[in-house]
């Protein structure tokens, strides 16, 4: 599938754009807007929160529909238009309001587009992670360029670039068609039922628990390295330098997946990022662990999201496919990130900058425990 190869790489290379666009630099420009961190933690909170509503609710739509290209459309289109508020209205309640509206159309569109992908890939669900790699590599370029960006220029351009950015996504989103994948009449299961599945709801609640502790990173880890007098050129890097280890990784896990297994390698992305919070906490002063604590992202989020991605596309089957990957994205990324990112803000105000990392730890670690039990328990998934 050539022409399709390049299509749905396209999408991901843009939306992972405006995300390291968007996810490593609006604390900065909403600290100089005069937020406090626990302002920060409350508005990153309601942009990871509207995933627990808005993909359940869009991937009814498809699933129900049989229209998820469309879907994926209107999405990116409405949530390019919401975005553009946030140029011309300030204040708390406003910037509230607006990011509200704009992720809960934002985060509607990739679950869809994972289920697409999934579909187009038949059979050959392994080679997912080369689409995806396109994801990483537009994150990378995005992060890299605007840390170099704002060294020079005002951050209160971010708005502007990200604007820019999803106009472009919403360009390409007229080029994806639906894939073959399962019939939208085949559903073997009822989701309640698949959700009863012990092995299942072990992946959700790990799932859950890796995507809280990364609350705080998504969040504050800019604000960290500025505290510990790092540049924001330095910051990009860090942050680039972490998505092109996770590139590596995307690379192989076509040949990981076959040879090891979805839930050993979710097990072991948990335990790494354990020893990664844990590293962050104690050394962010030594550069050679900040450039080790990054490399370790590879795990953090390519292992870790590829065997899942696996996982929840085996469990959720037939017109369970949108909800499936919906209820991914909203326990794991929307529960689990919000909460993580508003504990984080509280923990920073209250407590310390390092310890919302030693709270991270604590959560990917009972994350690793939970898959350990899911991988054991996985002989009971139908």
């Amino acid at each position: 599938m050539p022409a399709a190869y390049w299509t749905l790489s396209s999408f991901y290379f843009c939306y992972f754009a405006s995300i390291g666009a968007f996810m490593p630099y609006w604390g900065l420009y909403l600290d100089a807007q005069g937020f406090s961190a626990g302002q920060i933690g409350e508005l990153m909170a309601i942009i990871l929160g509207t995933k627990i509503i808005a993909p359940n609710v869009w991937g009814w739509v498809a699933d129900r529909s049989g229209q998820r290209t469309r879907v994926i459309r209107v999405a990116a289109g409405l949530a390019m238009l919401c975005f553009s508020g946030l140029l011309f209205f300030s204040g708390y309640w406003w910037v509230a309001a607006f990011m509200a509206l704009f992720s809960f159309f934002w985060n509607a569109a990739l679950p869809q587009f994972e289920a697409t992908t999934m579909n187009h890939l038949g059979e050959k669900t392994h080679a997912y992670s080369r689409i995806r790699l396109w994801g990483s590599i537009g994150f990378v370029l995005s992060v890299a360029s605007l840390g170099a960006v704002f060294e020079r220029f005002d951050v209160q351009i971010l708005p502007w670039i990200v604007l820019g950015l999803l106009s472009v996504l919403w360009l390409v989103t007229w080029r994806v068609r639906d894939g073959a994948g399962h019939p939208v009449h085949a559903e073997p299961l009822s989701l309640a039922t698949t959700l009863r599945i012990p092995a299942v709801a072990l992946l959700l609640i790990a799932c859950f628990l890796m995507q809280a502790s990364h609350g705080p990173y998504y969040g504050f880890f800019t604000l960290y390295l500025e505290n510990h007098d790092y540049s924001r050129t330095v910051a990009g890097y860090l942050w680039a330098l972490g998505v092109l280890a996770e590139v590596g990784v995307f690379l192989m896990m076509h040949r990981w997946l076959p040879r090891f297994g979805a839930w050993r390698l979710l097990s072991l992305a948990l335990l790494i990022t354990t020893l990664r919070w844990g590293l962050l906490a104690v050394y962010v002063d030594v550069l050679p662990m900040l450039v080790l604590v990054q490399v370790m992202h590879a795990a953090s989020y390519g292992l870790y999201h590829a065997a899942a991605i696996s996982l929840v596309h085996g469990f959720f089957v037939g017109r369970q496919q949108g909800r499936g990957q919906a209820l991914y994205t909203s326990l794991s990324f929307g529960v689990g990130g919000a909460l993580g990112s508003l504990a984080g803000g509280y923990v920073w105000d209250g407590i310390h900058p390092s310890a919302v990392y030693v709270l991270a730890a604590v959560l990917s670690g009972a994350g690793w425990i939970a898959a350990v039990a899911g991988s054991r328990a996985r002989q009971h998934a139908v």
